[in-house]
């Protein structure tokens, strides 16, 4: 049951408790509110309130608090809490800056498209699809052509169920494709959680890491990051082990994959990765089920607490077909587009997927609409 949050609820917290401050009630004008709003980093994105939660235990409390009265709030915890939440605040508003790939630059004041580009025979939506090198190369370009800033290559499948592949393997499948793409000028990330793999592609010209262990899954995967000083996606994902799905119990979704990903900040930053080149993902579908997809999805604003670009993955996920009469991945555009497009009016600076055109005209629509609020014209 939903329990309300009072100022004076702070004064009575165990030494655990934890706040959490997401940004809520976007608004067209923010010119018409003054100071009464604030901006999502550098995104075309203005918000009213925040959504204030305190997590006590097993119990959350939470409250909406006008963007003028969080300073109110904010006096009302103890030191622990009230430095957390002028953190996040702080967080909140930096700009993120460009990523700067080769001698491509993607800026992220607004959505940029990673395309998906899957060289295995098994994975969920389009394994075997691209078997062939050249085959491989053209859809790359294609990617790119339609409108992805960047190709995200991966030769092993994470889906569940889906055997381990050899990092031998896995380079062979992703080298020639990574080269390829580079010397072609696109901007190449290497979807893998192996170092030997994320070595063998950076050095083949891909100039991001997505790792969906969060660097966890190799013992070296940090050190090569950090060696690299290239940017590097921290998805959340419920076990470091081989099956990434394994687990995935949780008290309260959104508040338990923030708390990881802050973790991993943490322990990446302490390893020498420059957080200014740290991207969150909270990885929707592994070890969640459609509830707790949901629920992430509608609360994606608070990932902007951590002062890093936020990464959305939602194309063709199970939890679209088990909304729709289990439509079968192929079948699943329009839920994929209605994802992203949700992630993008919460700020989302990348969104991860299979259909770049449909997805770019959306986000055209979308940029059509938010100039058309922002200059003020009725």
């Amino acid at each position: 049951m939903f329990q309300p949050l009072t100022k004076s609820d702070f004064g009575k917290t165990w030494e655990e408790a934890r706040v959490y401050c997401r940004p809520v009630c976007f608004v067209d004008r923010r010119h018409e509110l003054d100071e009464a709003c604030l901006r999502i980093a550098d995104t075309l994105l203005w918000f009213a309130a925040w959504h204030v939660s305190l997590r006590d235990t097993d119990e959350v409390r939470s409250a909406i608090v006008p963007v003028p009265e969080l300073d109110a709030w904010i006096a009302a915890m103890p030191d622990r809490l009230a430095a957390a939440a002028t953190a996040q605040r702080a967080a909140v508003a930096r700009p993120r800056g460009a990523l700067q790939l080769g001698e491509r630059m993607v800026r992220l004041n607004e959505p940029q498209i990673m395309g998906i580009l899957n060289v295995t025979p098994d994975s969920f939506s389009d394994g075997g699809k691209h078997v062939d090198a050249a085959a491989v190369g053209e859809a790359g370009y294609a990617l790119a052509s339609a409108g992805a800033a960047i190709v995200d290559v991966g030769g092993e499948s994470t889906r569940p169920g889906a055997p381990l592949v050899w990092e031998g393997d896995e380079i062979q499948r992703v080298e020639g494709v990574v080269a390829a793409l580079a010397k072609g000028g696109v901007a190449v990330s290497i979807d893998t959680r192996k170092a030997a793999v994320m070595e063998a592609a950076l050095a083949a010209g891909a100039t991001v890491v997505n790792d969906i262990s969060a660097l966890r899954y190799d013992e070296r995967a940090m050190e090569v990051v950090a060696r690299a000083g290239c940017p590097v996606v921290l998805m959340h994902a419920p076990s470091a082990k081989s099956d990434p799905h394994e687990g995935g119990a949780y008290s309260h979704i959104l508040f338990d994959v923030y708390d990881m990903l802050a973790e991993r900040i943490a322990a990446c930053t302490a390893a020498g990765i420059d957080p200014a080149k740290i991207i969150v993902d909270p990885g929707l579908g592994f070890g969640k089920g459609v509830a707790d997809n949901l629920a992430l999805v509608n609360g994606v604003a608070l990932f902007h607490t951590l002062g890093c670009p936020v990464l959305f993955g939602a194309s063709r996920k199970r939890m679209i077909g088990a909304l729709d009469n289990e439509a079968p991945t192929d079948q699943r555009l329009g839920g994929s587009v209605a994802l992203h497009y949700q992630a993008a009016t919460q700020g989302a600076q990348l969104l991860r997927v299979h259909d770049v055109a449909e997805t770019r005209q959306a986000l055209r629509v979308w940029r059509g609409l938010r100039d058309a609020a922002l200059t003020g014209q009725d």
